[in-house]
This record gives structure tokens, sequence and C-alpha cells, in this order.
């Protein structure tokens, strides 16, 4: 990081060195050379380029396109024009700048009409792609992007294999605060395995205007909030719950011994700025400001219950007089049985089975059925659950009162709710936090309170006993906040097959 850190900056150091020389040379301002911003918008000057394109070099991805297709031009602009140059200015740029600003036989010549000029097959070739990944990386930075469901967290609702169109434009486009990276790449440059994105130039959260705010039982799109670190072969789980499992320090090895004997290889951890963090879906539950409680699963708000959407799973045990038939449960109900489900029943004498309380009502009324409930949650020893702290003894099925977080708003502090609020403070509102002798510190002050600086949401699955959630790792904050699902437009199963009936319709 220190390595790259210093190459970043001696870079950054040779293009003032170089610019105001090349200014100079192409009849501007020498100054502007010196001034960060007004540089960028001279040199747009000089190559004949609108001022817009300003606004191209804040896109992650498209920046570094813009810049090479900038350094091109300028070394265009002074006549250098075989492939040798354009690979220089492209891989090179320093020495690129240094060679226009200092070396006499270097002036400024201009650049071509571009309506004069033939291209040729390699060229037109190039700003087809160069225009496509442009055009979609901006499509995908501002107003729409694609996602599919991985897991079953979301069903029956949205579906393991669903493919989506997420809107940025339904609460506003967050603008990217990792802006130097890979286009059309998330946190992982595919085959290669490394990250997409360099971190010691972030921006911070801005968000445009939105069609709206977030809304109750809106599928919302986020960043995954305990996503900041990650244990490399096991990035779909949490990295906090695994060191209440295991162990924090075992994380930190290469590899550790797990109670079976056998050992386990990490392959490492990284750390993940806001936007680079996995993208989770579930549905807005609790809004800012209001206070949530789930009582035996039904969920009520400042203590009036709410109607629960359609399509709501829960686990439920099925005792039945013998096995039954998948296939004909699956063709008559809908209703999946797997393979695992098949097993739990040879070994334990009963199904679980996720079911709607239709789908629940039509396992009741079979012949061949016994008994449908669901088994009661008790707090477990892992402390697994929402604030995963001792002093709190909730469960999946019951949960709270929990008063969530809204911008401006203000709380009492206290050692019985500060596990409530603690990941806040200090990780996602960056103060520093301290316990000392049963006073609380923040920033090195003694803190009887704290006002919140942004609004937090509560988030739940569709599939309410299969999904990690705000059940099990708190609250979302609105700089994690993606877009809105919107729009299915692509749906297949397990086997490959294509779900048509989901094709072009809409999220929900």
């Amino acid at each position: 990081m220190i390595i790259a850190s210093i190459i970043f900056y001696a870079t950054l150091a040779s293009y003032f060195a170089c610019l105001w020389k090349i200014f100079e040379k192409a009849g501007q301002p020498s100054y502007a050379g010196f001034v960060p911003g007004y540089n960028l918008f001279v040199w747009l000057k000089v190559i004949r380029k609108p001022w817009w394109w300003l606004l191209l070099l804040i896109i992650p991805g498209v920046n570094f396109i813009m810049l090479s297709v900038m350094h091109l031009e300028l070394v265009r602009a002074f006549g250098q024009r075989g492939l040798a140059q354009y690979l220089v200015a492209i891989f090179l740029p320093p020495l690129a700048l240094g060679k226009l600003a200092y070396s006499e036989a270097m002036a400024y010549k201009g650049l071509p009409d571009y309506k004069q000029e033939k291209k040729s097959t390699g060229r037109e070739w190039a700003e087809a792609i160069i225009f496509a990944v442009v055009a979609a990386t901006i499509i995908r930075t501002f107003f729409i992007e694609a996602f599919t469901i991985p897991t079953p967290s979301m069903e029956k609702s949205l579906l393991v294999g669903d493919y989506l169109f997420v809107s940025k434009t339904s609460y506003g486009a967050r603008l990217p605060m990792t802006p130097i990276a890979v286009p059309l790449t998330h946190h992982t440059i595919p085959l290669l395995n490394v990250k997409s994105f360099v971190e010691w130039q972030k921006l911070p959260y801005l968000r445009l205007p939105g069609l709206g705010d977030v809304q109750r039982f809106d599928a919302t799109v986020f960043n995954f909030p305990e996503g900041d670190t990650v244990v490399i072969n096991l990035q779909e789980q949490s990295y906090y719950q695994l060191a209440r499992v295991v162990g924090r320090d075992n994380l930190h090895k290469d590899r550790f011994q797990l109670p079976n004997g056998r050992y386990f290889q990490t392959g490492g951890l990284t750390v993940r700025p806001i936007d680079k963090r996995e993208n989770y879906i579930k549905r807005t539950i609790g809004l800012p400001g209001e206070e949530l409680e789930i009582r035996e699963r039904d969920i009520f708000i400042d203590g009036q219950a709410i109607e629960q959407p359609e399509g709501i799973q829960h686990n439920y045990r099925v005792y039945t007089k013998s096995a039954l038939s998948s296939e004909v449960i699956k063709n008559k109900y809908d209703i999946q049985i797997s393979e695992a489900q098949k097993e739990d029943y040879r070994r334990r004498g009963f199904y679980e089975l996720p079911l709607t309380m239709d789908e629940k009502a039509i396992m009741e009324s079979m012949s061949t059925v016994d008994s449908v409930y669901i088994e009661p949650k008790r707090p477990q020893a892992d402390l697994h659950i929402f604030p995963n702290h001792p002093a709190y003894s909730w469960t999946e099925d019951d949960f709270g009162p929990l008063w969530i977080p809204a911008e401006g708003a203000s709380i009492e502090l206290s050692m019985d709710n500060l596990p409530l609020y603690q990941r806040i403070i200090e990780v996602y509102e960056g103060n520093e936090l301290e316990v000392k002798s049963g006073q609380i510190y923040i920033n090195g002050e003694a803190a009887s309170g704290y006002t919140f600086q942004q609004d937090y949401f509560f988030l739940m699955g569709d599939n309410r006993h299969n999904s990690a959630d705000s059940r099990f790792w708190g609250f979302v904050p609105m700089d994690h906040v993606v877009g809105k699902a919107v729009f299915v437009w692509f749906s297949k199963e397990d086997g490959g097959g294509v779900r048509w009936n989901r094709l072009f319709t809409w999220a929900r």
C-alpha cells in the first residue's frame, strides 16, 4: 500500500511538472497546469474536447478510459501518431508527457479534422468498444444495474436464478466512493481473482436526488454492512459471525484446525470499502425513527402489528405417516422437497420445509401428514442474533423492541443500550469509542448521548428462517443502500431450465 501510494503521488507530481509547459506550447496559460481540476478543463481545450468530459472522470472505470483517450489525443496534437507513441501514452503517460513538455523538437500542431481523416478498421473497432464500455458503465452507475439472486433468502418472492434490474434512480444514484476501478466489475477482476479497485483515492458519500425514499416492503439492494472484512475462502459468510464461532485469532492465520481434526485454509483476509462490499437483497421492514419488535414471528412497528408481505415463508416441521413423493408434491402443489430434506426425514423422522401459510394449509389437509408446526427458537450460545451480546437473548422469531436510528435524532447512551448502537457509532459513523470505569467516551470526551448522522433501516428476507438479515447483523446505513429491485428480465432453475412465467415480470 505504501509503495502504491508513492507511485500514485509521484505520477501526480509528474503531471504538474509537465502540463504547465505543454499548455504554454499550446498557447494556453501555463499557470493552469498547477490548478487541480482546471488543468483538466484546459487539457480538454487543447485537444478540442467538450467540457462535460470532466463528468466522465468521476465514474469508476470510465475515468481510466477517458484519461487514456486524453493522453492519446494530446500526443496526436503534438504530431505523435504512430503505434509506439500511442502505447507509451497509454502505459507510460509520465514519459510521454515529459517528452511533449521538455523536448524542443515537440511542437503543438493541433488535431486533424476528424471528418476528413480516414479511420482504420482497428481504430473503428476500438472507438466502438470504448463507447460501449463507457455507455454501459454510465448506465450501470447512475440508472440501472443487473443483479442475480444467489440464495433462497427471498423465496418465494424472488427466486434463486432470477436476474433482476435494480433501479439506482428510485432512491437516487450514489456517486462512486472508490473512483479508480476496472469498468464493469464489482470488487474482483474475473479469472485473475484480484481486486478491481485501488483505495488510495476515495470520495465522500454523496447521493443524487431520487424518485422517492426507501419504503416499507421495498425489495432493496444494499452493500453488506458486515462486509468490511472478508475471509477469502468464506466470502459468503460474515467475518464477525465466524470470529464468534471459531475465534478471531484463528481467522487471522493462514489455516487453523477444526473440531473434527481437519485443517481449514482461510486464504487470508481482505478489507473492502463500502461500495465494493457484497451486494445483498432483502425486504425493508423497519424505517428510520421507528421501533420494531417481533413477537412469535409477527412484526410490530411502534406497537402496531403490520401485515406480512405475500409469500412469506417459515420453516415447519412436517411429520408424516410415510415418506412423501417429492415428484407429486412438486407437480401438484409446487412445493419443493430437496435431497437434503429427504435425508433429514430418513434420519430424524420428519421433514423441515419452508412453507407459506397457503402451503402449510395444503400440507395439513393431506391424509399422510400427521402434524405441521414450527419448533420454537431458543437463544444460541454463539450469540448469532443481533446485537450479538450476552445481555440480549433475542431470537429470529422473538426480537426487540429495537429503535431504528434516524438522521439528526439523538438518544441517551448507557451501558445497557450501547451494544445496540456501538457499531454505528464506531464503524458506520467513524468515531472513536471506548468505555472506561463504566463511562462511555466518544472521540476522547465523556458522552451521555449521541446524535446520528444518517438514516438506518431494518431489512429481512421473505424466507424468514433461511435468511441472514438484520436480525443477525443489525442495521443497514443509508450510505450502503444501492437501489430498488424493479424487474425480472430472466429466470432459470437449478437444472438450467427457463422459468418462462417469470420473464419480464415486476419484482415484488
